[in-house]
């Protein structure tokens, strides 16, 4: 861009619909514009990210898709547009990339290959919740996502409260949307009544709802978390 170095951009996206006009900044606007090639976690998501922009046509741009089953030895081939010049832009499936995303493998190559790496501002649904819980926002942990089996779930429940308990750290964690009612359930179960838990759902939408009470303030009165994209967050 603008005769720079070749460099690769991490570029925020929606992590709602229909919400790019008070989420994407004219920055994020003006890479997108600039930038030919893009790694993405899931392309038609990436397509219709940026068509919603009405920036560019979606069919002059190439894109390769990078995720968690992208082999690390396929990152150089993958990023072989920068030897020639070329910038890169990185998108997520939602969010930020790098964070809660496998986006940090093509990071780790930049740094190893001296290649810059801009982060550009956008959306952070972890970021966001703790930002309106109201929990310690100096100390904290993301875990992303609990066991399924119930079991398990419940000794990683009560592990992270007492790490909470002795560290004051506040713990950050999510769930797949149709499974937020038993997660819900399960933290009430395995808590103590004065711990704090805040659902933080439907982040940057028109309907976005962040709440924190305690585990006894919240039995028997729990939100309706199905298939509503939610972060948790414990406090105890």
């Amino acid at each position: 861009m603008n005769n720079k170095p070749a460099q690769i951009y991490l570029i925020p996206c929606t992590i709602a619909p229909n919400t790019q006009e008070s989420v994407i900044s004219p920055r994020i606007k003006q890479v997108i514009s600039a930038v030919d090639y893009f790694l993405v976690e899931n392309v038609r998501t990436a397509r219709r990210f940026i068509s919603s922009l009405k920036l560019r046509a979606v069919s002059d741009l190439h894109f390769e898709v990078f995720n968690k089953h992208t082999d690390e030895q396929e990152i150089s081939k993958l990023l072989s547009p920068l030897r020639n010049g070329q910038s890169i832009g990185v998108i997520s499936e939602a969010g930020c990339p790098a964070i809660a995303d496998p986006g940090n493998q093509i990071v780790r190559w930049a740094h190893r290959n001296k290649v810059k790496v801009t982060p550009l501002v956008g959306p952070s649904s972890i970021i966001l919740a703790l930002m309106a819980s109201g929990m310690n926002g100096q100390n904290f942990e993301f875990h992303g996502y609990l066991p399924i089996d119930k079991i398990l779930r419940l000794k990683k429940i009560q592990s992270i409260e007492n790490e909470s308990l002795i560290t004051g750290k506040t713990q950050i964690f999510m769930e797949t949307p149709y499974r937020n009612r038993a997660l819900a359930e399960a933290l009430l179960d395995g808590c103590a009544d004065q711990t704090n838990i805040c659902f933080a759902c439907n982040l940057s939408s028109s309907t976005e709802e962040v709440r924190t009470k305690k585990v006894s303030e919240w039995r028997g009165q729990l939100p309706d978390l199905h298939k509503i994209p939610t972060i948790f967050l414990l406090h105890a």
